[in-house]
């Protein structure tokens, strides 16, 4: 893990379901935790079926001095992290990070649109207390599957009043992206964490509107793809072998189980770090990632292997890495 964040112990001091299919887990550091801006977030070591993983989770703003909370969706397609996330209790001891930020405020705008999806509010529910505490001109246009699925909206609906517009799915209730949108300032920012298809949806209404896209920061939650995830293999160019990702696991972690070296950093399909060069592939390539273009996508000779797949069958890629002799 390319970053530098400090690896603790740490104990669950709290665990409890504050929507369907959602937990808020609590944890105090063997270190006590640093104060954090919003937007940061942790790293866990999680086990998961056949080792363990990395997992990343963003830092709620209501955990107890000193210490770190988070909260965790349950996927029912989950890869391990969720899994082990919902099967900790108070007691377990585990290995966090202390949090870093890659999606942080910027403070410089006259006005904020804050725009989540589901799961996505956590680092946005954070963002949200900063900016009222500062008496910013904001608003949370937020969206989900129900209301039974969506956190922390007492608290929010007590901390926005008006600012906080709610659009459940099953209400029939969908963001108008472009309405949102409108109101900014020229100047204005909007910060989005969801699923893919909603930043991607939420990219392409602001660049209509002719913005900026300085003004516009995002992050994803979770790996959503266009296909289940299945198995697939890779050949990997200079090593003359061949590496089985299974449906659980990410390429990343099956290269790095078979001793193939590779630079990563963030395991959100942001950083870029772990692109490989796709030399061939029998099976569509399923993008993941919010850092290659519409247009290398297309093109399909590069993949992001922290999140994206191959929609089953094989692909030969290349690392750019080559063994030593």
């Amino acid at each position: 893990m390319k970053n530098d964040a400090v690896w603790l112990d740490a104990t669950v001091t709290a665990a409890e379901d504050i929507a369907e299919s959602v937990r808020r887990i609590e944890f105090a550091a063997s270190t006590a935790m640093p104060v954090f801006d919003p937007g940061s977030h942790i790293a866990i070591r999680a086990a998961i079926p056949g080792g363990h993983a990395i997992r990343t989770y963003s830092c709620l703003p209501d955990a107890g001095p000193g210490r770190v909370a988070v909260g965790v969706k349950l996927h029912p397609n989950s890869r391990g992290g969720s899994r082990f996330m919902f099967g900790l209790t108070v007691g377990d001891r585990v290995r966090i990070t202390t949090p870093q930020n890659r999606f942080d405020l910027s403070w410089r705008a006259p006005d904020y649109l804050l725009l989540a999806g589901g799961i996505g509010v956590t680092p946005l529910y954070g963002m949200a207390q900063a900016l009222a505490a500062r008496g910013a001109d904001l608003r949370l246009e937020y969206g989900g599957q129900s209301l039974g699925t969506m956190p922390f909206l007492g608290p929010l609906r007590a901390l926005l009043g008006d600012r906080l517009t709610v659009h459940a799915q099953d209400q029939g209730a969908m963001i108008d992206l472009d309405a949102a949108i409108a109101p900014l300032s020229p100047t204005g920012e909007l910060y989005i964490c969801g699923p893919l298809p909603m930043l991607e949806a939420a990219k392409r209404a602001w660049a209509r509107a002719g913005r900026a896209s300085s003004r516009l920061r995002y992050e994803v939650f979770g790996d959503t793809g266009r296909f289940t995830e299945v198995p697939f293999t890779v050949r990997v160019a200079g090593y003359d072998r061949e590496v089985t990702v299974p449906s659980d696991r990410s390429l990343l972690d099956a290269l790095d189980d078979a001793g193939i070296p590779m630079i990563h950093d963030c395991r959100r399909g942001e950083c870029g770090l772990c692109v490989v060069d796709v030399l061939g592939h029998a099976g569509e390539i399923d993008h993941r990632d919010v850092f290659l273009s519409d247009a290398e996508k297309r093109e399909g000779t590069k993949l992001c292997a922290c999140v994206s797949r191959i929609a089953g069958g094989t692909a030969v890629i290349d690392t750019g890495y080559r063994p030593q002799r």
